[in-house]
């Protein structure tokens, strides 16, 4: 008989950059525990497959387009889900880009640094935003409870040498959600910050796929693989249950091992 507390149904999940990678993981055991799913991307085309795969799993299923570093297109994109859904339990701030080609700190332009942070940690703040109002707002008509989680880094607790954007923006993702567990904890929201490893995905692929990078790296990873999307399914459904009532403010670390070798 399966665990009841990790039955999602009637919950609705928001996983942005749900399109793929570890977004669409998520996303995908989130379906396959009960939740109604809102995935938001930039690719119609991604967001169309994506789509059709998680309405695979008989729930409920929109997908929308939005950058999440514009606060307009965020807050359309929050007021359509929860006019299509009725809800949002769980909002997992996934949505993020690399750091792009590494370059010596001293020759990061203000305009690589500014197109990080703002789909990294802008984009995390907006998404939050909307959510911990609607969240708040049911709390106080007596429906209390929701989880926020956002999709951090190892970079976010160790020196990303040449890619200090990138982790600031994550550093910066983990310390917003530490504040938020603080705050919302009164109206029965959670938060909680998920450092992937190395994660073979789209973003990834050009550094996976590099033989040199490989030799280096892998033999660092204790599991001696590199990670997928679908690695963080289970602690996605996790952190929305129910077994999870009592767990907020951490940071937990998805690497098959590597920062501990």
């Amino acid at each position: 008989m399966a665990y009841a507390a990790f039955d999602l149904t009637g919950k609705v999940a928001l996983v942005t950059g749900g399109n793929g990678g570890i977004g669409l993981g998520m996303a995908q055991a989130l379906a396959e525990a009960g939740a109604d799913i809102a995935i938001w991307g930039t690719s119609e085309a991604k967001n169309a497959a994506a789509r059709a795969q998680l309405e695979a799993t008989g729930r409920r299923v929109l997908a929308l387009c939005c950058n999440v570093a514009e606060e307009a297109e965020v807050e359309a994109a929050f007021a359509e889900t929860l006019q299509v859904l009725g809800r949002v339990d769980g909002c997992f701030a996934n949505a993020g880009v690399s750091g792009g080609r590494s370059g010596p700190f001293v020759e990061r332009t203000v305009a690589e640094w500014d197109r990080v942070l703002g789909v990294n940690l802008r984009g995390a703040f907006l998404t939050f935003r909307a959510a911990a109002r609607h969240m708040k707002a049911r709390a106080e008509a007596g429906d209390r409870g929701g989880l926020l989680a956002g999709t951090a880094s190892l970079a976010a607790i160790e020196g990303a040498a040449r890619n200090e954007h990138y982790g600031a923006s994550k550093g910066g993702m983990v310390s917003m959600i530490r504040a938020l567990a603080v705050e919302l904890a009164r109206y029965g929201v959670r938060a909680n910050a998920i450092l992937p490893g190395w994660i073979e995905t789209e973003m990834t692929a050009r550094a996976t796929a590099d033989a040199k990078f490989a030799g280096n790296v892998l033999p660092r990873v204790p599991m001696r693989r590199w990670g997928t999307g679908a690695d963080f399914g289970g602690i996605a459904v996790y952190l929305m249950s129910d077994a999870a009532a009592f767990h907020t403010g951490d940071t937990l670390v998805i690497d098959g091992g590597y920062a501990l070798y």
